[in-house]
């Protein structure tokens, strides 16, 4: 191994990433810099897998550590995360991972996606001498929407006072003060005003007044009000231009659109193969036009071909099943299906639950009995049985597919097991690629209705056999997004194995008219 990095058209990494070459030594003062990120510029630098040793090595090279240490860092990492991946005792970057990005943009290796918003000049005015009394104005643009918890009662009514420059009715100034904020501590009656030694005197009529010998009392609350009024100034001082931040989330959200469009037109595969080591049969599953081929020994051979056709392809333990098919992936994207989450804690005792994929696909999408047993495989095979271990095997890539099209539908999967039902995010989904969410969204926007297949998983041969219309409305809160069907009855999110944007609401009116 070689300490120059390659060059760029050398470095299949940093070619897709449509960066240049990093080099570790610059990055290794990086205030972001931590064994982790290391690893990944290792690795980018390298341009192809490495051990952990030898990275330890280039550590050392560098001036990190020594190499002893380096390796016991690098152990401790956790290494094996998105998005590196181990093969072996090997470790590879995934240049698709949506993830890389960000470590990249925080050492400084990749510039920011999209335009920053640019901050207008402006400058700070001036706050008064703790001499001055304070004026509404003040309290205004010091309290609006701010937490008054670390002020007393009593300073909150003698900054009220102050201002006024005249007593108040405790109303009056219980009012100014709710307008300004929700969260403050005054409120009336105050039992404490008026007693001796308080700033805060209530007179005879019952209004509030500042008391005599507050002077002391007086000059603290001024200077606190004022000190909260110079970081909000100064805070203002810093924002960014309203315009230029909306034109800049504009064309982030053009971009990230633009991207699921393009996400969305790749043509995609899910794989199955038996036995997983050293494949014999293999089932391929064109995603988009819901096709499935089996092919068996020398048959293989065309596999190779067809899976050239495809920019996306799935698969449990995808890369060492591609590497056991004799079938390089280049720089195609590869969707690793297997258990996302390798296992859970159940309680503190240290019980954990190991997650399994057939657990994932039942809790998803209802399927009992997703994949077919090992020992019944094995059998198929040693018997010649090529027909029932063709439909098993086909089974077991629509039990798949099931979980993958959940997946991409939620941005996550299920995990069901007693007490538990938690979402398990799915690897394979990009951020750009719309959801259930963007979809209920852009129905809202559009007053269009859903139709949504809910419950198990819809069948292959007519996927929307089951579809109901649904309608998107707003919750109680005004935030969320919830779906209900044409009885008002909500729909919970979870729920659903489908969904797609049908004509408008009144196109449906006028033909049910």
């Amino acid at each position: 191994m070689t300490n120059a990095p390659p060059a760029n058209d050398d470095n299949p990494w940093c070619r897709a990433l449509g960066i240049q070459v990093p080099d570790l030594d610059t990055v290794v003062d990086h205030p972001d810099a931590n064994t982790y990120s290391m690893l990944i510029v290792a690795l980018l630098e390298a341009g192809e897998p490495m051990t952990l040793s030898e990275v330890a090595y280039r550590f050392e090279v560098a001036g990190i550590a020594d190499q002893p240490d380096a390796r016991r860092s690098l152990s401790r990492c956790k290494p094996d995360r998105a998005p590196v991946y181990r093969d072996g005792d090997r470790y590879h970057l995934d240049p698709h991972d949506h993830d890389l990005d960000l470590w990249l943009f925080r050492l400084g290796l990749h510039p920011p996606r999209g335009s920053l918003p640019q901050r207008l000049p402006r400058d700070i005015k001036p706050v008064p001498p703790s001499s001055v009394a304070l004026s509404f104005e003040e309290l205004v643009e010091a309290w609006r929407d701010a937490s008054l918890s670390s002020l007393s009662a009593q300073r909150v009514a003698l900054a009220a006072l102050d201002a006024a420059r005249e007593p108040m009715r405790p109303t009056d100034v219980v009012s100014f003060v709710n307008e300004q904020t929700k969260w403050h501590v005054l409120m009336e009656p105050q039992t404490q005003f008026g007693r001796r030694g308080c700033p805060v005197a209530v007179l005879d009529d019952g209004r509030w007044s500042i008391a005599e010998r507050a002077e002391s009392a007086l000059l603290a609350v001024r200077k606190a009000v004022r000190a909260r009024l110079e970081v909000v100034r100064k805070s203002e001082s810093l924002r960014s231009d309203p315009a230029s931040i909306d034109a800049a989330r504009t064309a982030h959200e053009q971009q990230r659109a633009a991207h699921g469009v393009e996400l969305a037109n790749m043509r995609r595969a899910l794989l199955v193969g038996y036995p997983a080591k050293s494949p014999r049969v293999a089932t391929l599953l064109d995603v988009e036009a819901r096709r499935i081929e089996t092919f068996i020994d020398d048959e293989l051979a065309l596999l190779r071909e067809r899976l050239g056709a495809y920019e996306i392809i799935g698969a449990v333990e995808i890369r060492a099943l591609l590497r056991a098919l004799n079938f390089e992936p280049g720089s195609r994207r590869l969707a690793e299906l297997g258990p996302p989450q390798k296992s859970k804690s159940l309680n503190r005792s240290g019980r954990t639950l190991k997650i399994t994929l057939a657990m994932l696909v039942t809790g998803s999408c209802g399927i009992s009995r997703p994949f077919g047993e090992s020992a019944k495989l094995d059998g198929y095979l040693a018997a010649g049985q090529l027909a029932k271990l063709r439909a098993r095997l086909e089974a077991d890539a629509k039990a798949l597919f099931a979980l993958y099209e959940y997946g991409r539908l939620h941005g996550c999967v299920r995990l069901r097991w007693g007490f538990l039902d938690e979402a398990v995010p799915a690897p394979w989904v990009h951020r750009d690629e719309p959801t259930l969410h963007d979809l209920k969204a852009r129905a809202l926007k559009e007053n269009r209705p859903l139709e949504v297949v809910v419950g198990n998983a819809p069948g292959w041969r007519e996927p929307w056999a089951r579809a109901r219309t649904a309608t998107v409305v707003k919750d109680d809160s005004g935030w969320r997004l919830k779906l209900v069907d044409d009885d008002g009855v909500a729909i919970a999110d979870e729920d659903i194995q489908g969904a797609r944007l049908v004509g408008k609401l009144e196109e449906q009116f006028a033909e049910e008219a």
